[in-house]
């Protein structure tokens, strides 16, 4: 999957919020200064090419919405960090932000702790979804 520019990422921010769109509705969920209505149909427009983004047509308007949730995008994001950062290791990026966040023992444990019920929990979910 590709990454996104900034102001892709904001377009898909404001997609993955409302859900569905319009141009207009876009451009009125973003900050002063707005952009201009033809930058972001253009980055609407790329989007789609990228397979980010689709639209139902109604006459000459179109309603967006996103073909990527914003957890797929994150994993890949994420992947693609780890790889590229911390040799795809989880262990080294854990570690990195632990030592520049000067996180105490307490903490680690605590986010160890929320890591272990999370994957239970996702575990468990699968478990029965099989059942």
């Amino acid at each position: 999957m590709k990454e996104l520019t900034k102001a892709e990422e904001q377009i898909m921010q404001l997609l993955w919020k409302q859900e569905k769109a319009f141009v207009k509705d876009i451009i009125d969920k973003i900050p002063e200064p707005k952009p201009a209505y033809n930058t972001v149909s253009t980055i609407i427009r790329i989007l789609e090419k990228k397979g980010f983004v689709d639209h139902n047509a109604y006459g000459k308007t179109h309603e967006y919405f996103p073909l990527i949730s914003r957890k797929e995008y994150t994993r890949s994001f994420m992947k693609n960090f780890m790889r590229n950062y911390f040799s795809g290791s989880f262990q080294e990026m854990v570690s990195f932000f632990a030592k520049e966040d000067n996180m105490s023992l307490a903490d680690f444990d605590e986010l160890a702790e929320d890591v272990k019920r999370d994957l239970e929990n996702e575990n468990s979910a699968e478990n029965e979804s099989r059942d």
